[in-house]
């Protein structure tokens, strides 16, 4: 069996490979296309549809029997499919054989069962509920009331509300087995809220390492030296439709920055407005005076 890639979670730049699973294009393209955006959407429908109503303008053409349309001629008998296919029949064009009406009867299944399949991937990528959530570019690890806390920040893009939002943070990492064999565990991370009613705007997840974290005593190298990755989830449901939504994002070693921590977002005016920049959602700030902190203002994670 050949190989296939997987793409990682939230972007990351690499990709799992999986070797001998069966090659099930077909059995699979419908969720394919479901994941797809609407201009690859459309444009694979405009494909099919061109391309099915080529093939019968081909069997028009060996059968012949179109009335007005002329011999041999490809165009007419591939606008008389197209007419026939979605049953508009202007009249000009009509069949007029034994031939040429078996070759309509079969074109007017095959167009009955593809306008429904068309219709349902429409329908179902229109009703199809979908989170646009921002998760910060960075994870921080920084002091928090004395006590080093993993952190990282989550926002909701849309302008509804995303009711009992949960979420769940697993670190992953290499360990070596007493008998000599690599393997990779997963660890549920504890936080300090995993839940909150109502997530509008922006929830700062944290996780204090201490106690049982798996991150207690950690460093920059052995995190590196672990290969240590951070997977978040989130579910919830749309306040809108009621129905259950949910966005992930991965974040690797390189991703997790020491010594820095998220710049605020909300403030409160004079007038006593309180004010969202949404403009410092990836901002790093030092959390000491550190002149030449490399992640100052930055947009993008490092070594994208």
């Amino acid at each position: 069996m050949k190989a296939k890639s997987i793409p990682a979670l939230g972007g990351a730049d690499y990709t799992f490979k999986v070797v001998g699973a069966p090659a099930t294009p077909l059995r699979d393209f419908y969720h394919s296309l479901l994941r797809q955006s609407w201009r690859v959407t459309f444009a694979v429908i405009t494909a099919v549809f061109l391309t099915v109503n080529g093939l019968f303008a081909f069997a028009y053409l060996a059968v012949g029997g179109i009335h007005n349309a002329r011999a041999g001629s490809f165009a007419d008998a591939f606008f008389f499919s197209v007419q026939t296919f979605g049953t508009i029949g202007y009249g000009a064009f009509y069949p007029e054989s034994t031939g040429a009406n078996l070759v309509m009867v079969a074109e007017s299944i095959v167009s009955l069962t593809m306008v429904a399949l068309a219709t349902g991937l429409v329908f179902a990528k229109f009703s199809r509920p979908t989170a646009r959530m921002d998760f910060t570019h960075h994870a921080v690890i920084s002091p928090m009331n004395g006590v080093p806390t993993l952190a990282f920040r989550i926002g909701n893009r849309r302008g509804n509300r995303i009711v009992d939002a949960q979420i769940r943070v697993a670190l992953t990492r290499t360990e070596r087995t007493s008998e000599g064999k690599v393997f990779y565990r997963m660890i549920d991370l504890a936080l300090s809220r995993d839940r909150v009613p109502s997530l509008s705007r922006s929830w700062n997840v944290l996780h204090v390492i201490e106690g049982q974290s798996p991150l207690l005593g950690a460093t920059p190298e052995s995190l590196e030296r672990d290969e240590v990755e951070l997977i978040a989830s989130v579910v919830g449901y749309d306040d809108t439709t009621m129905q259950a939504i949910h966005a992930s994002h991965l974040y690797m070693t390189r991703a997790i920055v020491w010594g820095a921590r998220h710049a605020d977002i909300l403030t409160e005016l004079p007038d006593g407005t309180l004010l969202v920049d949404v403009n410092n959602f990836h901002v790093l700030e030092p959390t000491s005076a550190t002149p030449d902190f490399p992640y100052s203002r930055i947009a993008e994670p490092a070594g994208e």
